[in-house]
């Protein structure tokens, strides 16, 4: 089922988080990025064994498991705080032609294969089409968050560094190459995160929840 995308204000006198948020946003502006191997093993198996792509299972786990907490989903629309209830992935699609990439966005679905078919027609339909944005015409919608993959690389650190001046709070997640140690198969992944929106405690949680659904990916299909 597709989620209906919404966006719940904050009651600022009601929210824990509202001297955090204040001294990472106002007083003290912070952003950090955390690099990690996750074991990719038993995903790249059961992916290979039902004939999937690993990009959209990828796509399809950092938005399940980054919408599990607000914390990840927290925005500003029309000047107001709050939280959208789910997340669009926005992420490149690479033109081998000239080297360049566009940005295409697929609505999330809480079932992979609707999710899935759902991407390759996005791909199929834009994937071609030179520009930053993929889709002709359109604009990616506002709870779209950054979510890539560099597979030529397999890198041990990598971190994002906006020049926005808006604010800007959700989260840039960047996957590398696969890559074989002993008789596992590693995936680095970096997430950024804004201070004010998320800590060290849901970027923990994010990652321990990513992993063990990678391990059951065979339950999603």
């Amino acid at each position: 089922m597709r989620p209906e995308r919404t966006f719940t204000p904050i009651d600022f006198a009601a929210w824990p988080r509202r001297e955090t948020f204040y001294y990472f946003s106002k007083m003290a502006p912070t952003s950090y990025s955390l690099t990690v191997d996750l074991d990719a093993t038993r995903l790249f198996r059961t992916l290979k064994a039902a004939n999937c792509r690993l990009f959209p299972a990828y796509l399809w786990l950092v938005t399940r498991n980054l919408q599990r907490q607000e914390e990840f989903c927290l925005a500003e629309q029309d000047g107001v705080l709050g939280h959208y209830n789910c997340l669009t992935p926005l992420y490149a699609a690479f033109h081998e032609d000239d080297k360049t990439f566009s940005l295409l966005w697929t609505a999330y679905d809480d079932e992979f294969p609707a999710f899935q078919a759902a991407y390759l027609q996005d791909k199929a339909r834009h994937g071609a089409h030179h520009g930053i944005l993929g889709k002709a015409g359109e604009t990616p919608p506002p709870n779209a968050y950054t979510v890539s993959c560099v597979p030529w690389v397999s890198f041990r650190h990598f971190a994002v560094h906006s020049y926005e001046k808006q604010p800007y709070f959700l989260p840039s997640v960047e996957a590398g190459k696969l890559r074989p140690e002993g008789e596992k198969l590693l995936l680095p992944r970096s997430l950024t995160v804004h201070h004010a929106a998320a800590d060290g405690w849901q970027v923990h949680q994010f990652l321990t929840d990513l992993q063990a659904d990678m391990d059951r990916f065979d339950t999603f299909l």
